[in-house]
C-alpha cells in the first residue's frame, strides 16, 4: 500500500532526487570549461590542457563505472552461491 503522506513528505524534502553522479560533474565542469572564451595565447594553452584532462577524466570515469558494474556483478554472483 502506497503511504501518501510519507511519500508528499519525501518529496517536499527533496529525498527522494538522486545525488548527481560523477558524470553529471564532468559534464557540467566541461559545459564550464567550453563556455569560456580565452583572451591571450596563455589561457588559450591553459584551455586545451584543461580541456584533454576533461576528456581523460571522463574516459576513466566511464572505466570505473565498468568496473564497478563488472565487481557489483560478481559480488550478486558470489552471494547467490553462498544461499544456495
Amino acid at each position: 500500500m502506497f503511504d501518501l503522506r510519507r511519500m508528499t513528505k519525501n518529496f517536499l524534502l527533496g529525498e527522494t532526487l538522486d545525488k548527481p553522479g560523477l558524470m553529471s560533474y564532468i559534464q557540467s565542469l566541461e559545459e564550464i570549461v567550453y563556455s569560456i572564451r580565452p583572451s591571450s595565447k596563455s589561457e588559450s594553452r591553459r584551455l586545451e590542457i584543461a580541456k584533454e584532462q576533461i576528456r581523460n577524466i571522463r574516459r576513466h570515469g566511464k572505466r570505473l563505472s565498468e568496473r564497478v558494474r563488472t565487481l557489483e556483478e560478481r559480488i550478486n554472483t558470489l552471494e547467490e552461491n553462498q544461499e544456495g
